[in-house]
């Protein structure tokens, strides 16, 4: 059995391909660097993170980026002995205006090294390219219609010239989408002489749906499945995925076909997914030329059945991750900018993580935090940091982070003059600050380890001044459950962006002259169970 979900832990927007007997899903990062997940696979149920394609300046500017805007719903093709991977870099998201350039990469090898962008438009986003079997190439994208505050505009589609590299001819109107509504994230597959259009509808919410309309014709029109949708937990509230939609399917080489799509998993009935957006699985199967569930319903379930593919060892992560190392473990990433040396060092300290303090967690600028997804409802995880601030507009530590507004952030730090050194913790919760307080005097130690447990909806943190020692409390319990998609959208006054999920991570700042160092000796993330 496979057990859902695959990809756990913030890893929206699935676009799946196979490659003879190996499968890659790509999957969106929004504000985090470097851009695009890829996950690998040989047997639909064993899943390894292999790298991000976007890792340069030169293909992915994020500096400034709003919360969860950045990189959304990369479509990963292959063509040919080439690699084809499209995404949208949004740049803004407030109000009626949206901009939201796509670009294209290639590679001939999945792991790179990949081109400089290609761009392609910026008429809407969730872009695709499909190869048609003529020779063709299709780029498909949601239009974004500002006109009375409409939004969602339906699907076009526009030929994409490898020759020329770049879009050419008239743009093709494709469907309004079903009367689910807010039709995004297009692609477009061929079989038994028609041509199948998957969207995600309803919305990325518990309303999400996976619907599939087809068409003898690439240029339509339409028609939409006779059951439509064909996966959505909409009418289910009880099932454990949740939001399920956004999604791509694929065939093994067996011939037998699956789905990959967009889930959830709430701590409460239609609560809060702390966890973000995941990416689910199910077979499907085939009647009167239409895809089904294969499982009778359009409820993805909890267990699936494994194809018949030979699976590969996979190499686990390790828990605790020293810095002796040349490179930082795949599991992190950075907000928004690329890790170099100016402000992120291996090597200057041996065995060591030098991280230079740039600006404060709610920048949207240069912020020096390294940090991993939360993969697990409860986790537990710790550091060991060397610091000396000389203010207390200096600061080092372990952050529990959601986005610029929300967070909870546990972290040395010192008084006006530098004289003291203390334990603080900063909660922000809809850019407001919910507690600071001057925990634990630490003047007298070289380094304190800093431990956080996250348990369902709660967090509490931990600190201790030797390896060994049992850790102290530090603060009260804090609410887990404001770092995610749900507390957040409903939190603000006005709709933002909220397509994450929630990452751990050590982080340095320095307010005064963004400069001062912290040196971390180790970062360790366990997933436990109670």
């Amino acid at each position: 059995m496979i057990e859902n979900p695959i990809l756990r832990g913030f890893n929206p927007d699935p676009s799946i391909i196979r490659v003879n007997d190996d499968y890659y899903i790509a999957t969106s990062t929004f504000e985090w660097f470097p851009g695009v997940q890829i996950h690998h696979s040989t047997d639909l149920k064993n899943w390894q993170l292999i790298g991000r394609p976007l890792n340069r300046l030169s293909q992915l500017d994020l500096k400034g980026c709003p919360d969860s805007c950045g990189v959304w719903a990369p479509c990963l093709s292959y063509d040919n002995g080439i690699f084809y991977l499209v995404y949208s870099n949004v740049r803004s998201f407030d109000g009626v205006w949206k901009d939201t350039p796509n670009y294209l990469v290639t590679a001939s090898d999945i792991n790179g090294p990949w081109s400089d962008p290609i761009y392609l438009s910026s008429r809407g986003f969730d872009g695709s390219l499909f190869h048609d079997s003529n020779g063709k190439k299709w780029f498909l994208n949601m239009l974004v219609d500002h006109r009375k505050g409409k939004f969602f505009g339906g699907i076009e589609m526009q030929e994409y010239s490898p020759k020329e590299k770049q879009l050419i001819g008239k743009v093709h109107f494709l469907t309004n989408g079903s009367s689910l509504g807010l039709s995004e994230g297009p692609h477009i597959f061929q079989k038994n002489g028609y041509y199948y259009l998957i969207l995600a509808e309803g919305g990325t919410e518990y309303n999400h749906a996976l619907s599939v309309a087809r068409s003898k014709t690439i240029f339509g029109p339409y028609e939409y499945h006779p059951d439509n949708p064909v996966i959505s937990t909409k009418e289910n509230p009880e099932n454990k995925l949740q939001k399920s939609g956004h999604g791509d399917f694929v065939q093994t080489q067996n011939g037998d076909w699956y789905a990959v799509f967009l889930v959830s998993r709430p701590l409460s009935t239609l609560g809060r997914c702390t966890l973000g957006r995941e990416t689910g699985i199910e077979e499907i199967v085939w009647r009167d030329q239409w895809p089904y569930l294969k499982n009778g319903t359009k409820v993805p379930n909890s267990e699936v059945p494994a194809p018949k593919l030979v699976g590969h060892g996979h190499t686990l992560s390790k828990t605790k991750t020293t810095f002796d190392n040349t490179a930082l473990d795949i599991h992190f990433q950075s907000l928004r900018i690329p890790i170099t040396e100016h402000w992120c060092s291996l090597s200057q300290r041996e065995g060591f993580l030098r991280l230079y303090g740039k600006e404060s967690l709610s920048s949207t600028h240069n912020q020096s935090i390294i940090a991993r997804r939360i993969q697990s409802f409860n986790v537990e995880v710790s550091t060991k940091i060397e610091f000396r601030p000389n203010t207390f507009q200096q600061m080092a530590g372990l952050v529990f982070y959601y986005n610029t507004g929300h967070y909870h952030y546990a972290c040395i730090t010192a008084n006006y003059t530098g004289e003291k050194k203390y334990l603080s913790i900063f909660s922000m919760d809809n850019f407001t600050q919910i507690s600071q307080e001057e925990l634990v005097d630490v003047t007298d130690f070289d380094s304190v380890i800093i431990k956080g447990i996250m348990y369902n909806d709660s967090l509490q943190f931990y600190f201790s001044t030797k390896e060994g020692e049992k850790a102290q409390t530090l603060g009260t319990v804090l609410d887990a459950s404001i770092l995610s998609d749900d507390y957040v959208q409903k939190g603000s006054q006005r709709y933002r962006p909220a397509f994450t999920g929630s990452f751990v991570g050590i982080c340095c700042q320095d307010l005064a002259y963004n400069k001062l160092h912290a040196d971390f000796e180790w970062f360790d993330y366990n997933e436990i169970s109670h």
